[in-house]
């Protein structure tokens, strides 16, 4: 089988979890929703294309090799916004048009954002049946995306290309070796060992999960931020992953 495979590293990134009031959590590896988004912004497709977004959630699974989690950066910062009052019956599609609002009609809030420092993953891409594109043309949209493409939020640019690959491999963890290997021999290093991976339902992993947990990142709509549950699988330092 042929799977398609890139990395992401950065010097910031963030996967939300989430959020509950003005905290904004992150995972330390990404999320369904954000690599869907990510090939979708590679491949030009607006948010409000609702129906293209729903072809690549079925189309595409994913399984994820994590490098490194990266450690936790937690940003206090301010931020002004209008009332619920001041919002009511006046459109208000952009950050720029909530701060066009009269001084006096603007109230400062708490947030806290979380990020991860220094993470690294590489992602294997698994195509199902009806998937809009081929492997080989949502690669070359990662290498020469539409639209910027960022880990998560737009403070957060990719470190490296994403340098995406088709492999032919009997596995996804076979798949991730090999890209890993083909690294390690074109930089002259030793291949890092995966400290985890994770991937969904009806992915062909190779390898035994340890753990099986839930996950909000399944998504509904795009437009309207709406996202349900999945079903995920961590196998912890799987075997073959040297």
């Amino acid at each position: 089988m042929d799977y398609m495979v890139f990395q992401l590293q950065a010097p910031l990134s963030a996967w939300g979890e989430t959020a509950v009031g003005e905290f904004r959590p992150t995972a330390n590896y990404p999320s369904e929703s954000a690599l869907l988004g990510l090939l979708a912004a590679a491949l030009g497709i607006h948010r409000e294309e609702e129906e293209a977004h729903a072809a690549l959630r079925v189309g595409y699974g994913f399984a994820i090799g994590v490098l490194s989690p990266g450690r936790l950066l937690r940003d206090y910062h301010t931020a002004q916004v209008p009332g619920r009052v001041s919002l009511k019956n006046r459109p208000n599609n952009s950050r720029r048009d909530e701060l066009n609002f009269p001084k006096d009609e603007l109230n400062t809030i708490l947030s806290t954002r979380d990020y991860r420092q220094d993470a690294a993953s590489v992602v294997a891409v698994q195509v199902r049946d009806g998937a809009p594109y081929v492997l080989s043309d949502v690669a070359q949209a990662l290498a020469k995306p539409r639209f910027t493409l960022y880990l998560g939020r737009k403070a957060c640019p990719p470190a490296l290309p994403l340098n995406p690959q088709i492999i032919a491999a009997e596995n996804a963890l076979s798949a991730l070796k090999a890209y890993r290997q083909a690294l390690a021999e074109r930089s002259g290093e030793t291949a890092l060992a995966l400290e985890r991976m994770v991937w969904g339902e009806g992915i062909n992993s190779g390898v035994t999960h340890d753990l099986e947990v839930m996950r909000k990142d399944r998504v509904l709509s795009r437009g309207h931020w709406q996202f349900g549950d999945r079903v995920e699988y961590v196998a912890l330092a799987p075997q073959g992953g040297q």
